[in-house]
């Protein structure tokens, strides 16, 4: 079964909601226009079911179908924050808000769950409930694992739960997946160096934070190639240098800051360690001292294995089988999504977005061509998964 001829009537109609909140990007937890719009819609598609407010900004549908013998209830997840970046991109729909853009296509995926319910409201051609979640701040704040605290598996009794995101890069109308891992665990770290402060003129008077924090940032990229196994992952990566604030003042503290991704608990621990040892001996070696602050973020992104067939089934259902890639390599990149596939089992699966620019690229933009393939993968998942 190709693309579904009722959501290719409609492609256009979800292409313009997509663009409009593309123009007027919200940061997490503060998606109040965004949450609006998306329970107006299913307002209007005629959910049996919607509530707001869950993890702040979040909303949830509910859709039941003509039949409900089995019992099932499945879950299907939708970001919906930006990110705190200046758009680039000359786009007739460029974002309206300085510092702030979708820069990673969660206006794509909520205008595509969208799709997905009203053409499961119109249809209902499944035996069982589909949920249908709309997610905040996904984008560092976690509103997937709020949600979960704040009890929406249980609450809507969700039996399995299923996410997707787009993928630069992967061919528009294809889509991957992978059982097992399939994106990174995400830590963050802070490490604030403290030296001696002194005129620029006068170094020698000093302890020079900067130089400190020049060796540690070149110390800290040894840990994964001369610690971590060469057949395991790991990524250290130092985004934030923070120190002084004039050409002749050396800074009594600078800061550092940056995100470790792992895949594996093990690896995960031993960078940990050595990323604390190696700060805080890089600074002694110079006489400063060096606080380390690390922080556990997003869990492991874990496709269970019969869930990830389902989903690959429900692709080639929509696509073919030659544009369904079931063995992709992981991704160091991270997902809040994990959350909830710790509760329940299902996939994240990927949707080609084409040649586009790269996630998180001030010039990005989701790839309209994409809505038609991920609208009718979420129906068809609806109903092969609860078959009428």
């Amino acid at each position: 079964m190709p693309v579904i001829n009722r959501v290719a009537a409609f492609s256009d109609e979800v292409a313009a909601w997509r663009r409009d909140i593309h123009a007027h990007p919200e940061l997490g937890y503060e998606e109040k226009r965004t949450s609006a719009i998306v329970a107006e819609k299913l307002k209007a598609f005629g959910c049996d079911e919607i509530v707001t407010g869950i993890a702040k900004t979040g909303v949830v549908g509910v859709i039941r179908g003509r039949k409900n013998g089995s019992g099932k209830v499945i879950g299907m997840r939708a970001d919906m924050d930006c990110l705190p970046l200046q758009e680039i991109g000359d786009i007739a729909h460029k974002s309206t808000v300085a510092n702030r853009m979708h820069a990673c296509g969660h206006d794509g995926h909520t205008s595509m769950l969208l799709g997905a319910a009203k053409y499961l409201c119109e249809t209902r051609n499944f035996d069982g409930t589909a949920v249908v979640i709309f997610q905040p701040a996904e984008e560092g704040g976690a509103g997937g694992e709020l949600m979960v605290k704040e009890g929406l598996i249980d609450r809507f009794g969700i039996r399995e739960v299923y996410g997707m995101h787009n993928m630069p890069g992967l061919p528009t109308g294809h889509f991957a997946l992978r059982p097992g891992p399939m994106l990174a665990a995400a830590d963050r770290f802070e490490i604030e160096i403290e030296g001696r402060g002194a005129h620029a003129a006068k170094a020698y008077e000093g302890i020079d934070t900067v130089v400190v924090a020049a060796h540690m940032i070149t110390a800290l990229q040894s840990i994964v190639s001369r610690n971590v196994d060469p057949l395991k992952s790991g990524v250290v990566s130092v985004t934030y240098v923070r120190g002084g604030d004039a050409f002749n003042i050396i800074p009594q503290i600078v800061t550092l800051r940056g995100t470790v991704r792992t895949l594996e608990p093990q690896v995960q621990d031993l960078i940990q360690a050595r990323l604390t040892s190696v700060a805080q001996q890089s600074a002694a070696v110079f006489g400063a001292r060096a606080k380390v602050d690390y922080r556990r973020g997003y869990p492991v992104t874990r496709n269970h294995e019969v869930e990830t067939g389902f989903a690959a089934e429900a692709a080639k259902d929509v696509m073919g089988a030659d544009h369904v890639q079931t063995d992709i390599e992981p991704s160091m990149g991270g997902e809040d999504f994990s959350y909830m596939l710790l509760e329940r089992p299902g996939a994240m699966i990927l949707v080609g977005n084409g040649e586009t620019a790269g996630l998180h690229h001030p010039a990005y933009d989701f790839n309209d061509a994409a809505i038609s393939a991920g609208v009718s993968y979420w129906a068809r998942l609806a109903e092969k998964r609860m078959p009428a």
